[in-house]
């Protein structure tokens, strides 16, 4: 990423002038002239030389670091997004936001919901279930019988047998492949933290399949792609999934959505239908 010299500088100026003194702990003085902060100030809050600081708003200076940036995103109070903004004006990419972890705003329960004709799941970036409409349910069972520890949905593939039964047997190893490249990516988002590596070692621990792999190092996030289910009662379902990434980033919105000239449309009416009660126990 390239730094955008000009608007960096810009950007650093006008943030600093809208800082009151008192916002910072300082006082105003009756002899201040400057709009909001002075140069000096802020360069003094960053914990960096006030030369430095004055080049960057000159827009003459060398690339600064990740961590300088955050000391000045501190130091001029900057929001989530001004944060994120500064970094990408200084050529980084900004740090990762804080997780939303098991939490499911209100709006996202509601929005799955109101989805009456489409499957639509929650599931956190590790591959927790974390909530589901009532299609999803009637398609792939009821998240409430299962306990908190395996509602993960890339350790249940990999442990339970019955779990591969609502696949086709042609697609087994391109599913786990699609589990475990994805699973790779939010581990490394998350810099290996003790969540994702007690995972990962509870994986292993579940036979050969995972660790073989594990082992390609395949990584692809799970955006969208083509999947077939298998319902006792409806029978061979196919369906596009796309995944809507929540604000939080550790959350993806999954959407089953019938493709173009199939028999998936009639199989959801039946499927509504039917209801729960002779859905898989399993999830995708």
């Amino acid at each position: 990423m390239e730094m955008d010299r000009r608007e960096l500088a810009d950007f650093l100026r006008r943030s600093r002038e809208r800082l009151r003194p008192q916002e910072v702990g300082l006082a105003a003085g009756p002899r201040r002239r400057t709009p909001g902060l002075r140069r000096e100030e802020v360069s003094q809050l960053a914990g960096m030389s006030a030369d430095y600081y004055m080049r960057l708003e000159q827009a003459r200076s060398p690339q600064p670091s990740a961590q300088l940036l955050g000391a000045l995103a501190r130091a001029l109070r900057l929001t989530l997004d001004e944060r994120d903004h500064l970094y990408l004006l200084a050529g980084h990419r900004p740090p990762a936001g804080p997780f939303a972890g098991e939490y499911v705003r209100p709006g996202l329960l509601y929005l799955l919901d109101r989805l009456h004709e489409t499957p639509a799941q929650i599931i956190g970036d590790l591959g927790d279930l974390l909530a589901q409409n009532a299609l999803a349910e009637a398609l792939f069972g009821c998240v409430c019988t299962v306990d908190e520890g395996d509602r993960n949905i890339v350790w249940r593939w990999f442990a339970d047998p019955f779990v591969r039964s609502a696949y086709p047997e042609e697609e087994h190893e391109r599913v786990g492949r699609l589990h475990v490249a994805h699973l790779r990516a939010a581990v490394a988002r998350r810099g290996n933290d003790a969540a994702a590596s007690a995972l990962v070692e509870r994986l292993h621990g579940t036979g050969e399949e995972f660790t073989r792999l594990w082992e390609r190092h395949e990584v692809a996030v799970h955006r969208s792609s083509r999947m077939k289910v298998v319902h006792p009662e409806v029978g061979l379902i196919e369906f596009d999934t796309e995944a809507l990434l929540t604000p939080a980033e550790d959350q993806r919105v999954f959407v089953f959505t019938p493709p173009p000239g199939s028999g998936a449309i009639e199989a959801l009416e039946l499927l509504r239908v039917i209801g729960p009660e002779t859905a898989h126990r399993s999830h995708v």
